[in-house]
């Protein structure tokens, strides 16, 4: 009896070692770019979409995003010409639906979730849209989905002018993105360029201390911030397309979020949506892990 009972234990802790594993690597896209992508933890398949643009995922699971891999199979990806994956001729937003989906099929799975951040949204419900066969649900965390949009701007705007204790003022529509750039040099200059993220530099210096020890290349988001004409498709409003997209979805949002507007949520018309505020800004998933992870957690459970 005693024979049977270690071997039992012994097949399944063997077991939930292998289903806990992770594996990391690289793969080639149709059109030969190498992508680096990691497979981590048990239980419904997720696909992570940086945020930034291109900033690679080091931070997200480093920051306490890996405590998802309790209970979910994460599966984080570089984008092209981010982080670890390989420069590109192409930025374009159909490549990087595409290479979602070729990950897809190189780890061989039918249907996923997806979990967006920030800027990643708008390759996020661009990619259901498309392949709404393949996706169990959205989760889209504190996420953009019409980047530098007016209504935002003008939030980030006068939030700096509250911080530099400067009286605010009305700016033409067409002179928002120059304020906004002179008005974060100026908190640059006074240590304060963090605070559109965040409310404590601690958080800061730990994402920075990550990004660090994982070196990684920008060829991504350097290309359509410099370049707004030639990668106009990403300054696009995604929100009306939000009411063609029928799949679950979880809106996670800060109610102290000034990186995407704090109300920019209110505008999505998801037809199967479940929002949750958070006391927090735009890195929820450090600063208010817990309730981060318990609401992704919670929503998984229910549609998977």
């Amino acid at each position: 009896m005693k024979t049977f009972l270690f071997l039992f234990l012994f097949i399944v802790s063997n077991l939930v070692a292998q289903n806990t594993s992770s594996s990391e690597d690289f793969f080639q896209t149709s059109d030969h770019v190498k992508i680096h992508y990691k497979v981590s933890g048990v239980g419904e398949p997720c696909i992570y979409i940086p945020g930034g643009p291109g900033q690679g995922y080091a931070s997200f699971e480093l920051l306490g995003g890996n405590q998802l891999e309790k209970n979910i199979k994460m599966i984080y990806m570089d984008q092209r010409g981010s982080g670890k994956s390989a420069q590109s001729d192409s930025y374009h937003l159909d490549k990087m639906v595409q290479d979602i989906e070729e990950l897809r099929q190189y780890l061989k799975l039918e249907k996923v979730f997806l979990m967006a951040h920030s800027f990643g949204g708008i390759i996020a419900v661009n990619y259901a849209k498309k392949y709404p066969q393949h996706v169990k649900g959205i989760i889209l965390a504190n996420v953009t989905l019409h980047f530098l949009n007016e209504k935002s701007v003008k939030e980030q705007i006068e939030y700096a002018n509250q911080l530099l204790h400067q009286e605010n003022k009305n700016i033409e529509k067409d002179s928002l993105s120059s304020e906004l750039s002179k008005l974060s040099k100026l908190l640059r200059a006074k240590r304060m360029g963090y605070r559109f993220l965040t409310d404590d530099i601690e958080t800061i210096k730990e994402m920075d201390k990550i990004d660090s020890l994982n070196p990684r290349i920008i060829d991504f988001g350097m290309a359509v911030i410099t370049k707004p004409k030639e990668f106009s498709e990403y300054y696009m409003d995604y929100t009306p397309l939000t009411r063609e997209i029928k799949v679950p979805t979880l809106i996670i949002t800060g109610k102290r979020d000034k990186a995407v507007g704090t109300r920019h949520y209110e505008s999505f018309r998801f037809i199967n949506k479940k929002i949750v505020q958070i006391n927090g800004g735009h890195l929820l998933y450090y600063e208010k892990n817990p309730e981060f992870i318990h609401s992704v957690w919670d929503f998984v459970r229910k549609e998977k």
